[in-house]
């Protein structure tokens, strides 16, 4: 037997209903359009928004380039990290239980905007040349993460998400 020669068992096929043909019991009259109005006379333009104005003459009002690709950053100035005790693993989680990162999985920069007086060790994503000389002059290190959060080695492990703060 060659696929040529394979068919479909009896009753697995039914022949196409022809519809429009002449009152029958097969849908004639109306053929499944219902009754009068703009849908059932004829074909409608498939970009037809029902009159409001199409998406077609609305796009070159929405100027502008939207990256889909944009890498997007949780600005933090230097001034922030005082709260944190001298020679802290500062990280990203750590930033986000104390409050000073909101976005779960957003990636952290830090800015040079004010002024730091303690050593910390601070991981993040990425660091302003300003930010990296304040923080190295204060005696600590600055350290940028490639990766995500998840597969970071930190010195001391930082404290997970899922621990409880009041603890």
């Amino acid at each position: 037997m060659a696929l040529h020669q394979l068919k479909s068992p009896d009753g697995a096929r039914k022949p196409k209903r022809r519809v429009g043909r002449g009152d029958s019991g097969r849908r004639g009259s109306t053929a499944g359009r219902g009754n009068k109005g703009q849908k059932a006379r004829g074909q409608i333009h498939p970009l037809f928004e029902g009159g409001q104005l199409p998406i077609v003459k609305r796009l070159p009002f929405m100027r502008g380039f939207h990256n889909p690709f944009r890498i997007s950053y949780s600005p933090i100035n230097v001034e922030r990290l005082k709260k944190f005790d001298p020679d802290t693993n500062v990280t990203p989680r750590l930033l986000l239980l104390s409050g000073i990162v909101t976005k779960s999985h957003s990636k952290v920069k830090i800015l040079g905007g004010g002024k730091l007086d303690k050593p910390l060790k601070i991981f993040a994503h990425g660091f302003s040349q300003i930010a990296r000389e304040k923080i190295e002059a204060a005696g600590g290190s600055a350290t940028v993460i490639e990766k995500g959060w998840a597969e970071v080695n930190y010195e001391n492990p930082p404290i997970r998400v899922s621990d409880n703060i009041a603890e």
